[in-house]
């Protein structure tokens, strides 16, 4: 594994434990070079993802990206940072389970939007306005009206 500080080729393990109920292994690494420690995380990949945009462009999965835009609409909500590995987790392996190398972008986003409704409210409208582009305050109350959520406060969103 190549060193993220200094980029030498070579790092050492020199610890290892299962990681997110036994579905990753995490490693703590040392660089002989310049003593740089970090982690790294080995997970199963079942087979290699290409997500196709609406523009109609292929970009490979990326689960940290994934990650990312369900940790913004999660901010500074009261939800334990293990729920929402355990939700990433579930979708990727839902992802990867459906025989298909090739995904549309909207596949993606709807499994979001299903997970992070039986999470949070407030966050499953906050990706909803990224995902869905909203533009203006009709715009939620209408989203709002139509899944039924019009008790949701304003001043959370």
């Amino acid at each position: 594994m190549r060193c993220p500080f200094c980029g030498h080729a070579e790092s050492q393990v020199k610890d290892s434990r299962p990681s997110e109920d036994g579905a990753a292994i995490r490693r703590r690494r040392l660089c002989p070079e310049c003593g740089g420690r970090f982690t790294t995380f080995e997970r199963v990949q079942l087979r290699e993802l290409i997500i196709v945009k609406r523009s109609g462009r292929r970009s490979p999965f990326d689960r940290d990206k994934l990650m990312r835009s369900i940790s913004l609409a999660t901010r500074k909500r009261p939800i334990e940072g293990e729920r929402v590995e355990r939700m990433v987790n579930g979708i990727v392996r839902q992802l990867e389970s459906q025989g298909e190398t090739e995904l549309q972008s909207s596949v993606v986003g709807e499994m979001v939007m299903k997970a992070l409704k039986s999470l949070d409210d407030v966050a499953y409208v906050r990706y909803a306005s990224v995902y869905r582009d909203f533009r203006e305050t009709s715009d939620f109350a209408k989203f709002l009206g139509e899944e039924g959520l019009s008790d949701v406060a304003e001043d959370e969103l």
